[in-house]
Parts: C-alpha cells; sequence; structure tokens
C-alpha cells in the first residue's frame, strides 16, 4: 500500500522544465478521453508519459538477455505479458496450478511485467530495477519500435510485439479510457473517439504507424523482433505460443508437448482463468486502476456491435491506405 500511496504522489508531481520547453514547440491536441497529448517523433503522447519515454531513453541500461513485450494499447497486452512471462519461468514453477507458487495466480500480469513508459520510468527518472535482476529481465511498452530502440543503445535483447484488428482494437480502447470505472459514466461517445482515432489521435498512435514501426523491425531483423497477431492467437494458441516459447530462446521438449504443458501454460493465462483470480477480481495496479478493468471479453469480431457500416468503410479504407505495400494484412 505505501509503495501505492508513493507513486500516485509521483504521478502528481510538476513535469520538469527541460519537457515543459519540449511540449511547447511540438503539435499538440486532447485525445478521446480528454487528456492533452504531444506529438513527438510522429506518436502522441500524454505529457507525463513523454517525460517517462526520455527518461528511459536517456537512463536505461539494457541487458542483451531483457525481453520486452510490446503492443499498441489494448491489442492482447495482459494476454501477451502473462503468456510471455509463464514460458520464461515454467522451468521455475513445476506445477503451474500451485497456488502456493505460481505469480500469476496471486499477481496481475501488469505488476510481473512492469511497463517502462507507464510505470517504471513514469514515477522516477531512474528507477530502482535491482528487483527486476533475474535474467531474463521481462519489461513491456506502448512505444513504437524506434522510440523503444533509443533506449535499447543497440542491444541484443528481444521484442515481442503483439497486433490486432484496428476495429476491435478501437472497441476496447473506447471502453477501457473513455468510460469511467464507477457507473460506467461516457467520457467520451464511442462516435467522438472513433473520429479521434481516425485522425491518429490517440495515445501511442496514430495505430498504424505504431503497428508499422513493429512490422518492418520484424523484417529486418526477425531474430530480435517478433510480430504476432492477435487473432491468429486466438485461432491456433498451441501454435502461435511453440513460436514465442522458439523465439524466446526456451522451446517445449518433446517431453513437454507430450505431458500436456503447452496446454497448461494456454490454461493458466487464458481470459476465463485470469479473470476469475481473486487478485484480478478485487485487486487494484499501483495506479489505482482495478484489476478487473483490463479483463472484458477479449473476442474477436465484437466491433461488430458498434460500428456502422459506414465507420467499418471508414477506417477500412484509411489502414488499406495506410499499409498498402507494407506486406501486411491486419
Amino acid at each position: 500500500m505505501d509503495e501505492q500511496k508513493i507513486s500516485v504522489n509521483l504521478r502528481n508531481e510538476e513535469l520538469n522544465e527541460e519537457i515543459k520547453t519540449l511540449i511547447s514547440s511540438l503539435p499538440s491536441d486532447k485525445d478521446s478521453s480528454g487528456k492533452d497529448v504531444s506529438k513527438y517523433q510522429g506518436c502522441w503522447y500524454t505529457h507525463h508519459a513523454l517525460q517517462a519515454v526520455l527518461s528511459f531513453q536517456k537512463n536505461f541500461k539494457p541487458q542483451d538477455t531483457d525481453v520486452i513485450v510490446a503492443s499498441f494499447p489494448k491489442c492482447g497486452t495482459t494476454w501477451l505479458k502473462a503468456l510471455t512471462f509463464a514460458l520464461l519461468h515454467r522451468s521455475k514453477y513445476s506445477s503451474l496450478h500451485d497456488h502456493h507458487h505460481h505469480p500469476l495466480l496471486s499477481d496481475n500480469p501488469h505488476v510481473l511485467v512492469p511497463y517502462l513508459e507507464m510505470n517504471l520510468y513514469y514515477y522516477s527518472e531512474k528507477p530502482d530495477l535491482t528487483k527486476y535482476s533475474s535474467s531474463p529481465r521481462l519489461f513491456s511498452t506502448h512505444m513504437p519500435l524506434h522510440a523503444l530502440q533509443e533506449g535499447l543503445k543497440d542491444s541484443t535483447c528481444k521484442i515481442v510485439y503483439m497486433c490486432r484488428n484496428v476495429k476491435d482494437t478501437l472497441v476496447s480502447y473506447w471502453h477501457f479510457f473513455c468510460k469511467k470505472q464507477i457507473n460506467d459514466e461516457v467520457i467520451s461517445s464511442f462516435e467522438d473517439t472513433f473520429e479521434s482515432f481516425c485522425r491518429g489521435v490517440s495515445l501511442f498512435g496514430p495505430f498504424w504507424d505504431q503497428v508499422l514501426s513493429y512490422w518492418r523491425g520484424s523484417l529486418e531483423d526477425p531474430n530480435h523482433v517478433l510480430f504476432m497477431k492477435y487473432e491468429e492467437m486466438k485461432a491456433e494458441p498451441r501454435e502461435q505460443i511453440k513460436r514465442l516459447a522458439d523465439f524466446l530462446g526456451c522451446p517445449f521438449t518433446k517431453e513437454e508437448e507430450e505431458s500436456g504443458s503447452m496446454d497448461e501454460i494456454i490454461d493458466l493465462c487464458s481470459l476465463r482463468n485470469l479473470s476469475s483470480l481473486e487478485i484480478n477480481k478485487t485487486g487494484k495496479l499501483y495506479n489505482g486502476r482495478d484489476n478487473k478493468t483490463f479483463f472484458r471479453k477479449g473476442e474477436v469480431g465484437d466491433w461488430k456491435n458498434y460500428l456502422t457500416p459506414g465507420m467499418e468503410n471508414k477506417i477500412d479504407m484509411i489502414i488499406q491506405e495506410k499499409l498498402q505495400n507494407s506486406g501486411l494484412i491486419l
């Protein structure tokens, strides 16, 4: 609890002078949740997040064994964190469902895999990373690849990126950022959020620019950047988790595959299981957000309940134009 109080106090501290000066020179807008955002190196950040990104870039000391889980907000981030954590640490926890041992049963994935810019460097210019000393260290980010790489300083660490269909992302984004947790009060209508998203003004957006940064990175350096799709993970979890384990350098042995280890991890990290845990029903994160808000539907195609045919056509046209000639199909 003390750590939570400290975090909230730090969050309310004023921005430093360097950031204030920088912000005054940048394009500015408001995102759909009403937050002031500034565009830096092609990406929209809240002011405190931008300060954190710059602190990370300046002060982070990468290790070559680090693993970074990356995504645009609301693209299966929580799920990917859980899967990556479970895969990398599976030798430590012989029985995945032992309530006394597996951290995923008593901690939210966002605590186990902290954000660089929305947690660690958000609250401190030089956070203490000694508690993440075990190798490999596991962190996460919503930054585009070029911003992340500036802080990695040519390290050979591995980056796993998860993307998702833009329309489902938009619906999940609206539920998470544009509705208050208490009584579902709407901060921004779905229509307004849609228009803002189409203009590219969203946290860590534009969506298509971020997705393309990691897509191109995965083509240029497939040994260090893995590009995954949420829809493929839902459709073929065993194939995708195997692909992820291979990339991370901890492939499943034949014995593990035959003993059901892969299926145990898939089950442990499932939305059904994680959302049913006490920590995720009643717990809160360091920033005061309820853990349960990270677990909604997780469905593919839920956007059909929200977008009009005109909206669908508009956003499809934007994505088609932005991704043309990239080889990426979303």
